[in-house]
């Protein structure tokens, strides 16, 4: 879900038995680190990551995931509990815009995912109906407020103005050409690439 690449630095807060960062390296030439709280799950995934030989380009963390750096991710995975989550809300918003973010389980807040996935887990210890929901958010750039610009047309240079609200990628707003006013439509932030049409 979260397009990872070669290029990608991947933080999984939650990780368990590391076999999220273990994948991405192998698979996708990814790299990053894992955190858990839980120094038995540390010490396994990181025999688990020379077993794979992938020991140096994925780490483990024996850590607060809520004092954990973010910074420098560009891809976020987590399996936490909803209240953790909650807290979370505020240092993934502060990511820099297009940071891709995946949860298994549980959403983030009152934070609508972009995208969400139900998959079968036929062995999954919890559950009756044996399956996951997984969660995708790509962080929004702030782009409310008014911006300004000149378009060309017919009558050449005319001054075009926006007026922007953003409740997280949630965007709304009105448009100004000259004199005329206009509705936006089919308004969509994804990162930083905001997109809308004019009549």
């Amino acid at each position: 879900m979260a397009g990872v690449r070669n290029s990608d630095f991947l933080i999984d807060l939650g990780s368990g038995d590391g076999r999220i960062i273990i994948t991405a390296v192998q698979e996708y030439k990814a790299q990053g680190f894992g955190v858990d709280y839980d120094p038995r799950l540390v010490r396994l995934a990181t025999e688990n990551a020379k077993k794979a030989g992938v020991s140096e380009r994925a780490k483990f963390l024996e850590q607060n995931v809520f004092k954990t750096d973010l910074s420098k991710a560009t891809v976020v995975t987590m399996y936490l509990l909803p209240e953790y989550n909650a807290v979370l809300k505020p240092t993934l918003l502060a990511l820099k815009p297009g940071t891709r973010i995946v949860s298994h389980d549980y959403g983030i807040d009152d934070w609508e995912p972009d995208s969400q996935e139900k998959i079968a887990v036929p062995d999954k210890p919890v559950g009756a109906d044996k399956a996951s929901w997984i969660y995708y958010w790509m962080v929004p750039a702030k782009v409310e407020g008014k911006w300004r610009a000149h378009v060309s047309g017919a009558k050449g240079l005319a001054a075009f103005e926006i007026d922007l609200k953003r409740k997280y990628q949630k965007v709304e707003g009105m448009a100004k050409i000259g004199d005329r006013s206009l509705a936006m439509e089919k308004v969509a932030l994804k990162g930083t690439a905001l997109t809308f049409d004019v009549n």
